[in-house]
């Protein structure tokens, strides 16, 4: 790792500690990197916001793609204070990100009680036999939906 990842993995653990202080979420921060400049930056800001989503990740990430103008963070790296969670996994390949660095593991956030040991259990069990039950329904109506995308003519393909 270099003196650019250790900087960039302060200012997510400083955007974490900030975030504590001020009273806006959990003890997560993250920043978005792009040639070597911070293009985003989030702190957790789920108590403070009401939004189950707004976890450091993922908030970096929006701040990234308003900054940059895009949908899509490729050439970017992420530093997170802590090992995401599986939505902020799943938003980082959503964004195309290129290099995940983080500082605390998942174990940590469990012993200080985040954890999201349960959500990764529920995805090994098939969707019917999840907490949040699964179930397929109107599936043909649906489609209709994929019929639309796939007949627009200037879509833009992600």
């Amino acid at each position: 790792m270099s003196a650019f990842d250790n900087t960039f993995m302060q200012a997510a653990i400083r955007l974490a500690i900030d975030g504590v202080k001020a009273n806006r979420g959990g003890p997560f921060g993250a920043v978005v990197v792009k040639n070597c400049q911070i293009v985003g930056r989030g702190e957790n800001r789920v108590t403070s916001t009401n939004d189950p989503t707004a976890h450091a990740e993922v908030v970096a990430i929006r701040d990234a793609c308003r900054q940059l103008g895009a949908f899509e963070l490729m050439g970017c790296e992420i530093y997170a204070s802590c090992e995401p969670c599986p939505m902020c996994l799943a938003a980082i390949y959503w964004a195309r990100i290129d290099k995940l660095c983080y500082g605390a593991a998942a174990g940590d956030a469990h012993a200080i009680g985040f954890s999201d040991q349960y959500i990764r259990q529920q995805f090994d069990l098939p969707p019917d036999q999840r907490a949040v039950p699964a179930i397929q329904w109107m599936r043909t109506e649906a489609l209709a939906a994929f019929d639309a995308w796939q007949a627009k003519l200037d879509r833009v393909p992600y």
